[in-house]
């Protein structure tokens, strides 16, 4: 982006943080490394409380605020939920405590499927918790009044990415069984409303071959885009120990091995220049 280029020098280069349960985030990181390529990532992957989509919403909410809170301390400028039960339930409180722009999953992903939707349900395929705000079918009400909604809850899909077994016969059972409700209901797209389940999406696509699957992480990197070339390098002070330019770091608050695999596989393959140093990162237990 060359508005990139004239407002963000490359010795001060955007630092974006990026938050999830665990891998799924990466799937929204790899998109903002895309769009961003001379982007420092901050990512924490809060994998010892992994999955949140059983949690109630305080308990998301804490994780939520104290891991953005890290991540602005380390020298964040722009933080991306990249946890759509995370923006379900914490968002507009981020955004009230936070001066830093907050950036969702939710209204991005609404709008990429109204504008792909021929007219036809809108399925979300999203986390129970999720579910239960329903906070897609509020935005799709706001965006196109009348849209018929479907949200379908899938408890399954977190731990078999988080397991590595996006392959197995398991994922392709699970990918059966959520999918047929919305087929029935004949949905001709459907949000994939947790940023785990693009990894999926070849399962995802072989049993249903016909939908329209909208993954909101591009419109999300689309955004972060758009807040980069507003920001004023001058007004983000630097962390005490600013992250290296050319050096993206990932606290893990609990188990490492999905993350090593996933961070690989996702994104850094799109920068070999850049370095990637994984760190443990705190564990904000709820008191």
């Amino acid at each position: 982006m060359s508005a990139v280029t004239s407002l963000i020098p490359a010795q001060s280069a955007p630092i974006i943080g990026i938050r999830d349960s665990g891998v799924g985030g990466l799937t929204v990181a790899r998109r903002v490394r895309q769009a961003l390529p001379n982007a420092t990532l901050l990512y924490f992957a809060d994998t010892a409380h992994v999955p949140y989509g059983d949690r109630p919403p305080h308990e998301v909410r804490h994780f939520a605020l104290s891991i953005s809170q890290f991540l602005i301390d380390q020298g964040a400028q722009i933080i991306v939920f990249a946890c759509n039960t995370s923006s379900a339930y914490a968002l507009d409180q981020a955004r009230h405590r936070f001066n830093n722009p907050i950036v969702g999953m939710i209204e991005p992903g609404a709008r990429a499927a109204v504008a792909a939707s021929s007219g036809g349900t809108i399925g979300v395929l999203a986390t129970q918790a999720t579910v239960d705000s329903q906070v897609y079918t509020r935005s799709l009400a706001r965006l196109k009044p009348g849209t018929p909604c479907l949200e379908i809850g899938c408890p399954e899909f977190v731990p078999l990415v988080e397991s590595e077994q996006t392959h197995s016969q398991a994922a392709y059972r699970a990918s059966q069984h959520y999918l047929q409700p919305l087929l029935e209901a004949k949905a001709d797209t459907i949000i994939l409303g947790c940023t785990h389940y693009p990894l999926l999406l070849p399962l995802l696509r072989e049993v249903a071959p016909h939908v329209c699957f909208v993954d909101p992480a591009e419109a999300v990197a689309a955004e972060v885009g758009a807040l980069v070339d507003q920001l004023n390098p001058l007004a983000c002070p630097k962390a005490a120990a600013a992250p290296d330019a050319l050096r993206d770091i990932i606290y893990v608050s609990g188990p490492r091995d999905g993350v090593q695999h996933w961070s690989q596989k996702l994104f850094q393959e799109l920068a070999p220049q850049r370095s990637l140093e994984m760190r443990s990162g705190p564990v904000f237990d709820v008191s």
